[in-house]
């Protein structure tokens, strides 16, 4: 290679930075009467430049520098591994004297630093103004540096020509954050020494990250105090730089840099359960502990951060070494070093692959330090402090050969064969105990017992643990932004065209029009209400013409005449001014009558339209108005006949539903719901498709997308809409679970995981709003009743006071008795196996099985047996059954229902399903009584109405009518559709109460005229009551709708033909008599 391409390249590998350190302000030196001064600029120990010396300005306290040094680093990640964990230090020396042989005795007066880590950021010029902190030394005087009354300060300006990292390499490079905060629990024999000597012992901890694809980097955390305890760590400490050796107190922290407390339960390691909450205040407050407070910043190119994404995958443990040590690493040995108090701590990483998640912090347990145990969990084989304990002592030893090597060359051969001869025997014991274990395979460090690591044992005797943070400039996983999701979701179901907002200017000029003709006609009808209404031999002896001209002398005497005239007036300026868009005069007489005459045609015909309108809807009001239902009705009605199991009229009622409010994505959604009941899961698909069509953001719909994504097995679509309904406001616990299941069958254990995390936290803060609205609520009776017993204390010391009444008697009688009662039941039922808290899996298995979702649920419900909130619960038991009813295995369902009333028999929800296993299985008799059981507690089931339907039904089968009428009325309040009339009319039927039970058929043919049931028993009591003609027209409304049932149809022929019978008998006993 030439010389001219050797500098084309080193340009191209190098960097130039160029520092400039302008003035000085605020320095006093040791002299009183002048300072003449120099910097000195360092980098990592590494001498930068020396400036000339200046004299200051006494009267400003300036000194202008005016310096200029710069460094070419290489374009590495070493090189940039160093910027970004040591800064550029200005080192201010004050001259003393100079003597004749041109010696300078000079003095250290103060240090300042600066940070380069902004140039790795993007910054390409620096300027800022540092403090300059004293050096504490005995050659100034204290009293000067330690009451100056303003702080010494330094101008400086960092200059690179080119940005150090380009666009790309900045957006593909991460910075990563290290921080190691406070070990807790320390063992008991690490003591301070008495008074203020300092302790002899250091304490490091250590750990080893990714640099590039194939080097790594070790972070060493060097200079731990032990402190004593008494009291919490300080709140808002700032945080120190590490690599503090070269530096003064002063610049020991990182500028703006602190620590701001952070709750438990938000931590992300070891340690934050309820039960460790005692044992970590105790630890944090009153025992001794090590502090660090150090942050390291370190940089990953970009293969250095796709191999930490891989090294996470492959173990997301990362071990963090801890040891405490009296002599330095370079003394502890070069072939095996033996760390004293190794300790190991493993810091769970794999949050850091959730997406979005660039932070991790929190308390890990140290463990005693064994190499069977790093390659086991983490699949390492070498300590990173073992190895820097061997790099320290080669370094060691070669400064040392370096510096006594004449004298080594002096040395008698006899002697330095003789120590050979003696040494290695001992450093060769040591390296066979350690040897396999280093090297070796698993196999060979499973086989081969480990030594003892005794002081590493009294980690775990104490309890210690250490505070570590990780955070990252960007996540490792970027998360997909909701707008992102958004788009996708568009993608894959486009959203539907809004109806339009209503007519035109034109078409409201002519609906006001055809108003104002109805308010006329009304005004018209009044007025003749009012003259003939009352008076039928006026209005016989009256013409038509005579009748008009009393009504119009009406309509002028009463005003109503000239209110609808000036009324139509503006309609009929607003038909010509938006409808004919006419708003100019017309000048020519002959267009003016050619316009009025149109316009009188036009209005004519349109007043003909609003009369037929009129008319029209009167006999739509006379005929329909009755049947006309609200959409809560309408939902009420398909839920019951989807429970009845006629899906047909079901969708009839969520067909209405949809053509009334085309723009309700949640009656689509309930359509979806019912067409996977039916197991017709493409129409399934096309309801809840259609649901988010018309809103994008409907949450339960696009849960239920995805729900059916995953059954076609489409599982990108269902990734999308699951995501996007956990980025919908409020956040879902189902969504997130959901994903979580998602992610599992496809062996995402990391995404999975995080969306479990995820959806825990979100249980827990509802769990939490929960109780505290209840201990409000509490808390406001406790002050009620407060008041009310002090009111009865006056009521009792006043003797005017009335006495208590025989009800308060009796209510607070009850009241007692209401408290009484758990305890006394809670002795004969036996404690549930488990806890009795639900998991996420629960609310999950709930929604599920509420939109007939059996395959999705059925994997829940194994989640939920292998999770540690749940297991064999109640609340499981009680969801298997739903499952088992869903899919039909009825006596699977009682079975598992019995063993959930087994552990709480005070659940009226799961004395009612038992009940719907028995009614399904026939078994009535095991029904009605089921049913009895979940009505007698104070809360009623969730699903009331069809305990009351299918029990009354059990009661009329059992011919007990009057009871089964008392449940029909109950249901008939409750929520009244059409079964619950017709069982009450049935029930009145058979109690021989006619005209009750034909005013309650009468209200169910309005609310069904299509059911059969209703027609047929009308027919029968049309033939009691002695009007076969409405019988007969009844009884072929029934057959017409399908009436199917064998008996009804045997009673009514069977009564037709007694009232034949009857009829013909009388008809003899007539003719009989007329004989006589």
């Amino acid at each position: 290679m030439s010389e001219k391409e050797t500098s084309e390249h080193t340009a191209k590998t190098n960097l130039e930075i160029q520092i400039t350190a302008k003035c000085g302000h605020n320095l006093y030196g040791k002299k009183t009467d002048s300072l003449q001064s120099f910097l000195q600029v360092e980098l990592d120990g590494v001498m930068l430049g020396e400036s000339e010396k200046k004299d200051a300005n006494l009267l400003e306290h300036v000194v202008d520098y005016d310096f200029t040094c710069s460094f070419d680093p290489p374009k590495d990640a070493q090189a940039f591994s160093i910027i970004a964990q040591k800064p550029i230090t200005f080192t201010v020396m004050e001259v003393l004297s100079e003597g004749k042989r041109g010696d300078v005795k000079t003095v250290e007066l103060g240090q300042a630093v600066v940070d380069l880590f902004p140039l790795l950021q993007g910054q390409r010029n620096l300027s800022c103004t540092v403090p300059v902190h004293p050096v504490i030394s005995p050659g100034i005087k204290e009293s000067r540096l330690g009451f100056n009354p303003k702080q010494p300060t330094l101008d400086v300006c960092i200059i690179v020509l080119d940005p150090l990292l380009s666009e790309a390499e900045l957006s593909a490079c991460t910075f990563m954050k290290v921080t190691v905060e406070t070990a807790y629990s320390v063992p008991e024999s690490w003591t301070l020494p008495s008074g203020l000597a300092p302790s002899p012992f250091t304490h490091t901890a250590a750990l080893e990250v990714p640099l590039t694809a194939d080097q790594d980097q070790v972070l060493m955390f060097c200079e731990g105090q032990l402190k004593a305890g008494g009291q919490r760590e300080v709140k808002g400490r700032q945080r120190k730089r590490p690599h503090r050796a070269l530096l003064v107190p002063g610049n020991h922290f990182l500028p703006d840099t602190f620590f701001q407390p952070e709750p438990i339960e938000h931590e992300d390691g070891e340690l934050t359960g309820l039960e460790d909450r005692p044992f970590r205040k105790e630890a944090e407050i009153s025992k001794n502990r090590v502090s660090w407070d150090t942050e390291a910043r370190c940089f990953l190119d970009a293969g250095g951060a796709s191999r930490l994404q891989q090294k996470i995958r492959e173990s997301r443990l990362w071990p963090v070494e801890i040891m405490r040590s009296s002599v330095p690493l370079a003394k502890l040995g070069e072939d095996n070093p033996e760390i004293p108090f190794h300790g190991l701590a493993f810091v769970d990483m794999g949050r850091l692959l959730y997406p979005g998640v660039s932070r991790i912090r929190g308390a890990y347990t140290i463990q005693p330090f064994y190499e069977t145990e790093l390659l086991n969990k983490t699949k390492r084989r070498v300590s990173v402090l073992k190895a820097q304990a061997k790099a320290a002592a080669i370094q060691a030893k070669a400064r040392a050969g370096s510096a006594a090597g004449s004298h080594k060359k002096a040395c008698d051969g006899s002697t330095k064969g003789c120590k050979d001869h003696k040494e290695p025997p001992k450093k060769q014991t040591v390296s066979q105990n350690r040897q396999p274990a280093a090297a070796g395979s698993p196999e060979s460090l499973s086989d081969t017992e480990p030594p003892v690591n005794v002081e590493g044992n009294m980690y775990v005797e104490a309890k210690t643990y250490v505070i570590i943070e990780i955070a990252l400039n960007k996540p490792l996983v970027p998360k997909t932004s909701p707008e992102e999701l958004a788009q996708r979701v568009k993608a894959l179901i486009p959203p539907r065209s809004q109806h339009l907002a209503g007519p035109s200017r034109a078409e409201r000029a002519v609906l006001d029009f055809h108003r104002q003709v109805g308010n006329t006609a009304a005004a018209v009808s009044e007025q003749y209400v009012e003259l003939f209404g009352a008076n039928s031999k006026l209005l016989e002896s009256l013409s038509q013409e005579q009748m008009l001209a009393e009504v119009m002398g009406g309509l002028n005497v009463s005003g109503r005449y000239f209110t609808f005239k000036e009324e139509m007036k503006r309609a009929v300026v607003r038909i010509v001014r938006d409808k004919i868009k006419r708003t100019e005069p017309l000048p020519d007489p002959q267009e003016i009558k050619e316009f009025v005459s149109k316009l009188y045609v036009y209005l004519v015909d349109e007043t003909h339209v609003a009369l037929s309108k009129i008319s029209s809807s009167e006999v739509q009001e006379d005929c329909i108005d009755e049947t006309k239902f609200e959409s809560c009705q309408l939902r009420h009605f398909a839920k019951e006949a989807q429970s009845t199991g006629n899906y047909q009229q079901a969708a009839q009622y969520y067909q209405e539903l949809m053509v009334r409010h085309p723009d309700e994505p949640l009656h689509k959604f309930e359509w979806g719901s019912l067409y996977m009941l039916m197991g017709d899961y493409m129409k399934a698909k096309e309801c809840y498709h259609e649901a988010v069509s018309t809103q994008q953001t409907h949450q339960p719909s696009l849960i239920m997308c995805g729900v059916v994504a995953v059954m076609f097995e489409r599982y990108e679509e269902a990734r999308t809409f699951l995501e996007r309904a956990t980025s919908i406001d409020p956040p879902s616990v189902v969504a997130w679970t959901l994903l979580g299941l998602l992610h599992l069958s496809l062996n995402e254990a990391v995404l999975s995981e995080r969306a479990f995390l995820e959806a825990k936290t979100l249980l827990g803060e509802e769990e939490t709003n929960n109780e505290t609205n209840v201990d409000d609520e509490k808390k406001h009776a406790g002050d009620s009743i407060k008041e009310a017993k002090v009111q009865q204390d006056k009521q009792e010391t006043d003797p005017l006071a009335q006495p208590l009444t025989a009800e308060e008697g009796e209510f607070s009688y009850q009241d007692s008795e209401e408290h009484r009662e758990p305890s006394a039941q809670s002795d004969s039922v036996r404690p549930a196996p488990v806890k009795p808290t639900l998991s996420i899996f629960t609310h999950t298995v709930q929604f599920l099985l509420q939109n007939n979702a059996p395959q999705m649920a059925e994997y829940a419900l194994s989640q939920e047996l292998l999770c540690p909130e749940g297991g064999c619960s109640v609340a499981y038991l009680f969801n298997l059954a739903q499952l088992q009813l869903l899919k039909g295995d009825y006596s699977s369902a009682a079975g598992s229902l019995k063993e959930a009333l087994h552990y709480r028999n005070q659940n009226p929800d799961a004395w009612a399903l038992k009940g719907h296993c028995h009614y399904l299985q026939g078994e009535f008799t095991e029904a009605r009584e089921n049913y009895e059981w979940s009505l007698i507690f104070p809360q009623a089931p969730s699903e009331s109405h069809m305990v009351l339907l299918r029990l009354g039904s059990v009661y009329i089968m059992e011919n007990k009518f009057e009871r089964a009428k008392e449940v029909f009325l109950q249901a008939c309040e409750q929520s009244p559709s059409c079964l619950t009339w017709l069982g009450l009319g049935k029930a009145c039927y058979r109690l021989e109460e006619l005209c009750v039970a034909e005013e309650a058929l009468a209200v169910a043919t309005r609310l069904n005229a299509a059911n059969a049931e209703v027609w047929a028993y009308l027919s029968l009591l049309s033939l009691k009551s002695g009007r076969p003609e409405e019988a007969d027209q009844f009884h072929n409304y029934a057959i017409r709708f399908g009436l199917q049932e064998p008996s009804l149809l045997g009673e009514i022929s069977e009564l037709k033909d007694q009232i034949q019978m009857s009829q013909l008998a009388s008809c003899f006993k007539t003719s009989a008599a007329a004989e006589v």
